[in-house]
């Protein structure tokens, strides 16, 4: 064999290699959860099922940050304004340090109340409920991981508690109000994000991109949209990420966030001054503000996950805790959580955020339309903005849900403005005389200089005069038909669309479904 089919042999293994190290990687952390839960149980009563609940948590952790957190810096990844890598580290050190810093010392035992625990019969059939919830649910978060699907992690605990407390205790157990509600968000979660994001890039457009000034617009514009931004997110972030630590109402932490945001304006306002004098005239120019408040967004919205949804991971595992350690043989309503656990939880969402990560982040960032900074920019705050009004009304919704459904948001906003701008340019050739190209390269020339409003004008002054002058039978058949036309740009891939539409659809069911079956082989293990 020479040398030349070794490196093609090792070429082709490389993969399998890389995959290799990374289920090997993921395995050790579980033996290590495995280990130190050991140490610390030993001879506890009950101490193997708070052995096999950790190792369960552990799992599900790494999914959640396998999948989850691409919801946070795959826009930033995609538009270019963090290297993968770079995001990676951002992440995992966010991620952790919310779920350890502002992770509270309380969870609820049922989430979000999908269930009536006092309708479980005994402490055993409770342990069985959330081992088999929390197996589900990981897997699942798995199989959606494997898929590149971006899947909602809150959906797939809840759906697994259900599935679960319903093969325990029956129908009755189900608060059928609460799934209904989680229902409806599936609907609502992706069309606020989406309209929210693609409110924010035409705002964009109308005063940046679509003036002649690119530059001086910015000047004016992008000091206003940070300081936006930094209000969002001071808010989301009292809300969402601080409110386990300090009391926060919607008006304290609205007066907290305009103080920042007026800060924030003050500081970045000369910055902007300054950078906009050395940027190009064009869209590529403009884009180079949006990269520093990118990277705080993915920062910010990484903290405030790690804050929020480490209950996914760790939950079900400190009420096993809770019930197995207390020795009283009641179910709380709500469990204390260890620090040990709660390290568990935020060590695997660091782990599984970089051994498998990368795929949903570049599902999010550049498979489903493409990303630049001012796009990405319009999905973070729309991805905060949608979580503050939503909590706020008592809506639930998934944060996955909120930035794919705003990535769909601004893409298929570019599909229609391009389609928009296509029968614009049907438009004026319809309105030339056959023949005119001489005409009709001077209109355009001059059209795409000017600002979106002297667009606007030139096209209903080009109409008059055409009635005014003009004889039909001087147009083309194909010019004729040019007006009628309808220009189609898919800049939004279909595949995608149905594909993540279809994991959103059968989240809830299959973690159900599965979670029943499981709890079901864990009972008939446990009964003697």
């Amino acid at each position: 064999m020479d040398l030349l089919h070794i490196k093609e042999i090792e070429k082709a293994t490389r993969r399998g290699r890389i995959e290799l190290f990374r289920l090997g990687m993921a395995l050790l952390f579980i033996i290590g959860v495995m280990l130190y839960t050991t140490v610390r149980v030993d001879g506890h009563t009950g101490g193997l099922f708070i052995v096999i609940a950790a190792m369960i948590g552990g799992y599900m952790a790494m999914n959640i940050g396998a999948n989850d957190v691409a919801n946070n810096v795959g826009p930033a990844v995609g538009s270019k304004a963090l290297t993968l890598g770079g995001a990676l580290i951002i992440a995992a050190i966010f991620e952790a340090s919310g779920a350890i810093i502002a992770g509270g010392a309380v969870v609820g035992t049922i989430r979000s109340g999908i269930i009536d625990p006092n309708l479980i019969p005994d402490p055993d059939t409770f342990v069985w409920v959330m081992m088999a919830a929390l197996l589900a649910a990981a897997i699942w978060l798995n199989i959606a991981t494997i898929m590149g699907a971006p899947v909602s992690t809150t959906h797939s605990i809840v759906g697994a508690v259900l599935g679960a407390g319903i093969a325990s205790s029956g129908l009755a157990i189900a608060n059928w109000d609460t799934v209904g509600r989680i229902a409806a968000s599936w609907i609502i979660s992706p069309m606020m994000g989406g309209l929210i994001a693609a409110g924010f890039l035409y705002l964009i457009k109308r005063t940046i991109t679509y003036q002649t000034d690119l530059a001086g617009a910015a000047r004016r514009t992008v000091p206003y949209l940070v300081a936006t931004m930094a209000f969002a997110f001071s808010m989301y972030l009292m809300l969402k990420g601080l409110d386990r630590i300090i009391a926060v109402t919607p008006l304290s932490a609205a007066t907290f966030a305009m103080a920042v945001a007026l800060l924030v304006f003050a500081v970045v306002k000369p910055l902007v001054a300054r950078q906009s004098q050395r940027i190009a005239n064009s869209k590529a120019g403009v884009n180079q503000l949006f990269t520093v408040p990118l990277i705080f967004a993915a920062a910010l919205l990484s903290f405030a996950h790690g804050s929020n949804d480490v209950a996914n991971a760790v939950g079900p595992l400190a009420a096993i805790v809770e019930v197995v350690g207390s020795g009283t043989g009641t179910i709380a309503q709500a469990a204390p959580i260890p620090l040990w656990v709660m390290v568990v939880g935020a060590l695997g969402i660091a782990l599984g955020l970089a051994l498998f990560g990368p795929k949903v982040i570049r599902t999010v960032g550049s498979e489903i339309t493409e990303l630049d900074k001012m796009r990405a920019f319009c999905i973070a705050m729309a991805a905060t903005i949608t979580v503050i009004i939503a909590s706020q009304l008592g809506i639930p919704v998934s944060t996955t849900h909120v930035a794919v459904g705003a990535v769909f948001g601004v893409g298929f906003l570019r599909e229609f403005l391009k389609s928009n701008y296509a029968r614009m340019l049907a438009d004026i050739k319809t309105h030339h005389p056959e023949g005119d190209q001489v005409a009709i390269d001077a209109f355009m020339d001059r059209f795409s200089r000017v600002s979106i409003q002297e667009k606007g004008m030139m096209l209903r002054e080009l109409k008059r005069k055409s009635k005014r002058q003009l004889d039909p039978a001087h147009f083309s058949k194909t010019e004729r038909k040019g007006l009628k036309k309808v220009y189609r740009h898919e800049l939004v891939k279909r595949s995608q669309v149905f594909k993540i539409v279809a994991a959103w659809l059968i989240t809830v069911p299959a973690s159900a479904l599965m979670a029943a079956l499981l709890f079901f082989t864990i009972r008939g293990m446990m009964l003697p």
